[in-house]
């Protein structure tokens, strides 16, 4: 059954070819701008990684990994899911300084992921990853990294306005970002489901960084799944802004400061992932083999869908979907890569 929503009268602003032109000025535009706020270099990134590193994102560990067999090792492969832990270990291996970082593009599959407006079996994003110091590892700073982020977001846009027009019919994207943790938005809105909570306050606010996801709040329940190995818990959060074509909040970037050894240890154990211990990269981690680090992954199709005005991920795209949402936005006139 198909999932997609049709806002009333929507029409693209751009033709096809139009969009692809787009598509990559915002590509190279973002790129640059975000290299150059957060001081990154770009490395080559692997499509799959080996099942008994402990390098693939587990997500929120109930999505499965599409993976295979390789003839002349005997060993299997996965697809990642995301980059998270492999661009910490490739700092380390490239030899990366305090203050330097890296970005590479992600490409993955994600079999498991339900298919709607938003979401596609195939994931592009930017991945990146900064080495950071003791002292850094502070709301304060993360704060300052998501405004660098917001910022690069809102420049691009700007541009791309300049050169394409039409797409100054829709408001313009926020600056200015709310920050606000997962109970106090839990306590804000009690009667409201973890979803609901996020378009009522981003409909409000326009632009806001969701806090502290991944323990539980004081319903008894997480606000959202968060693995226990990458993210620590206190320091991270999600990206959220306003997306005025599905009038609904729109998760932009998923990031935050990385695990220490201590909060790995004990997010490991609330998690009741001890059995990771022993995996090679959780094993280097916990010695404090690996340099501490911020990051995260900026959805590069989620990015060009929100700065076009698209009402279909499948829009900015190409990947596989139902016959039902095909027929639906055949019918609207949404033209699906």
């Amino acid at each position: 059954m198909s999932k997609v929503t049709i806002p009333a009268g929507y029409r693209p602003a751009l033709s096809l070819y139009d969009t692809q032109k787009a598509i990559g000025l915002i590509k190279r535009l973002f790129e640059d701008m975000l290299c150059g706020a957060l001081n990154l270099r770009r490395v080559s990134s692997p499509l799959f990684v080996t099942a008994s590193s402990g390098l693939n994102d587990n997500l929120n560990g109930v999505e499965r990994p599409v993976s295979f067999d390789l003839k002349d090792t005997g060993t299997y492969a996965e697809v990642v899911h995301s980059l998270a832990k492999w661009k910490r270990q490739a700092l380390r291996d490239y030899g990366f300084a305090h203050d330097t970082g890296l970005y590479a593009d992600m490409n993955a599959i994600r079999r498991d992921e339900e298919l709607d407006n938003l979401h596609s079996i195939y994931v592009d994003q930017w991945d990146w990853e900064k080495i950071i110091s003791e002292e850094e590892r502070t709301k304060e700073y993360l704060k300052s990294v998501v405004d660098k982020i917001v910022g690069a977001i809102c420049d691009t846009e700007q541009t791309l306005r300049i050169m394409f027009p039409q797409l100054n019919a829709r408001p313009a994207l926020k600056r200015e970002i709310t920050y606000i943790t997962t109970q106090e938005l839990e306590d804000r809105y009690p009667e409201l489901t973890a979803k609901e909570r996020e378009n009522a306050i981003v409909k409000e606010c326009g632009a806001v960084f969701l806090m502290e996801i991944g323990g539980v709040l004081k319903s008894g329940k997480p606000h959202d799944g968060r693995a226990p190995d990458y993210d620590d818990w206190q320091l991270n959060g999600d990206i959220l802004l306003w997306n005025d074509t599905l009038q609904q909040a729109f998760e932009i970037s998923s990031m935050g400061i990385r695990v220490s050894p201590e909060s790995l240890s004990r997010q490991l154990k609330i998690a009741g992932c001890d059995d990771r211990r022993e995996l090679p990269f959780h094993k280097a981690l916990l010695a404090g083999e690996l340099p501490l680090t911020i990051g995260g992954g900026i959805g590069q199709s989620r990015l060009c869908m929100l700065l076009l005005g698209s009402a279909h991920i499948g829009e900015v795209q190409s990947s596989i979907w139902d016959e039902d949402t095909l027929k639906a936005c055949k019918e609207a006139g949404i033209p699906i890569l």
